[in-house]
Formats: C-alpha cells, sequence, structure tokens
C-alpha cells in the first residue's frame, strides 16, 4: 500500500538526529508524497531547503497563528518571495487558535486577514490551522474566492459542511484513531474532499501513542479511514492522491 502525508514537519529540531532514518522509513513504507509546513518565516526556511533536497517532499510557508504577534512587515514580504519558489506548493499554515490564545486574539485576525489576502494575489492553496475557532474562521474565509485544506480536523459535520461549501477539502490526522467524535465526520465527508496527515511530530495514532509521530505513521490514519468507510485502503489512498494533485498541483506546473 501506497501512503501520502500531506502535513508534517519534518524540518524541524524533534527530528534533528535523525531526521534522514525517518525520510527513508518513510520511502520504505511507498511513501508517495509529504508536505512540511511552515509555522513563521524561519520555519517555512527550514521546510524549503528541506524539500529542496528530497525529491518526494515539497513545503509551505506560513505564519501559524500562535507566532501572529511577532510577525513583521518583512516577514510578510519574505513569506511572499519563498511561495514562489519551485518546491513551495501552499500558503499555511494559517489561521486562528482560540483554545490556547499564545498571540492576541486581535493579531491572529490581523495576519490571518493579510496572508489570505496574499494568497488570492499569488493564486496558491492555503492551509487552514484552526482550533475553538471555526465560527470566526468561517467568516473570514468565506469573504475569500480560494481553495485549501482545513489541517487536522476537529470540528463538527455541519463545519465540515460548511467548509467544503467553500471549497475547501478536509484532512484527518492520528487522533481520528483515539476521538470517536470525530468517526462520523470522517464517514460523512466524501471521498472526493478528503486528505490525510499525520501532523508529526505531533498527534501520534494508535497503537502507538507516546511515540514521536512520523510520516510512516499516516498509515494507522488511512487504515481507520477506510474502516469507517469500508473500503479498501488503496482505493482510499488513490483518492486522496488524485484530490492532492487538483489541490496543490492543477494550474501550477510544480509536480
Amino acid at each position: 500500500m501506497k501512503i501520502i502525508d500531506t502535513h508534517c514537519h519534518l524540518h524541524m529540531d524533534y527530528y534533528k538526529k535523525d531526521r534522514e532514518e525517518v525520510i527513508k522509513r518513510a520511502y520504505n513504507n511507498n511513501c508517495i508524497f509529504m508536505l512540511t509546513v511552515g509555522i513563521s518565516l524561519k520555519d517555512s526556511e527550514k521546510a524549503c531547503e528541506l524539500a529542496e533536497n528530497h525529491q518526494i517532499i515539497y513545503a509551505s510557508a506560513g505564519i501559524h497563528p500562535h507566532n501572529a504577534k511577532s510577525a513583521s512587515e518583512s516577514d510578510f514580504e519574505k513569506i511572499h518571495k519563498l511561495c514562489n519558489r519551485k518546491k513551495v506548493i501552499a500558503l499555511g499554515e494559517i489561521g486562528l487558535d482560540f483554545y490556547r490564545n499564545l498571540s492576541p486574539k486581535k493579531s491572529q485576525e490581523q495576519v490571518f486577514e493579510k496572508l489570505l489576502n496574499m494568497a488570492i494575489e499569488i493564486k496558491i492553496p492555503v492551509i487552514i490551522h484552526t482550533r475553538e475557532a471555526h465560527r470566526r474562521t468561517k467568516d473570514f474565509i468565506k469573504r475569500f474566492p480560494l481553495k485549501g485544506v482545513i489541517h487536522c480536523f476537529s470540528g463538527s459535520k455541519d463545519d465540515a459542511k460548511d467548509y467544503m461549501d467553500m471549497g475547501f477539502y478536509i484532512s484527518f490526522a492520528g487522533n481520528l484513531t483515539y476521538n470517536k467524535d470525530l468517526e462520523e465526520v470522517a464517514q460523512y465527508v466524501p471521498l472526493d474532499r478528503l486528505l490525510v496527515e499525520t501532523d508529526a511530530p505531533f498527534l501520534t495514532p494508535s497503537p502507538l501513542r507516546g511515540k514521536r509521530n512520523e510520516p510512516s505513521f499516516v498509515k494507522y490514519t488511512i487504515m481507520k479511514l477506510s474502516s469507517l468507510k469500508d473500503i479498501d485502503p488503496e482505493y482510499l489512498v488513490e483518492k486522496v492522491w488524485e484530490n492532492v494533485k487538483t489541490l496543490f498541483f492543477k494550474n501550477r506546473g510544480k509536480l
């Protein structure tokens, strides 16, 4: 079975000692695509560098809501430039996090709006982080004619419908394997709007909870999704790969 990880953070220091071994394990598990996701300017630069040195790894550049309070105009200009690099296929992750509130809500919303406008300008899909902020997130993105993904989905079935009605994909991570509340949503989301991810090194799936997560572990989320939908896991991956190509590569010529 092939595997796909549409959201991880392989460039982070969590993998400083064994990054190449982690990547090799992904290859050995038939991984055909990994997207390593930036959360600040410096972090996005690291993501780009890693992607440029590995054929099946791509990168995104963005400013996570946790980092909104420290974002400068220079950061926005440089994020814009990063999005023009060959291996950068999305702007993200961006969004709102009203659970931890590590940046003031006002700063989060200002940065979010600025980056959504940037995505429109450069015609690039967005990776949205939203936690305890679905209503406000929807208020923002419904104003922008763009495409993207709600990563590590944590909302309700109604939330998923609203996002899909606005043209977004829904991505499930390892928490699907142990959060019963997400099972109904996963069953509801159609195959043509579905993505899978690890959010590695975070959200390690069952049965490996307690360990550092990595892209090869996405197979557990794939197996859970295929079980919930009562379909063959290989067929599920085929459909996810079609979604990846449609969202991140169609009309961008970067595959």
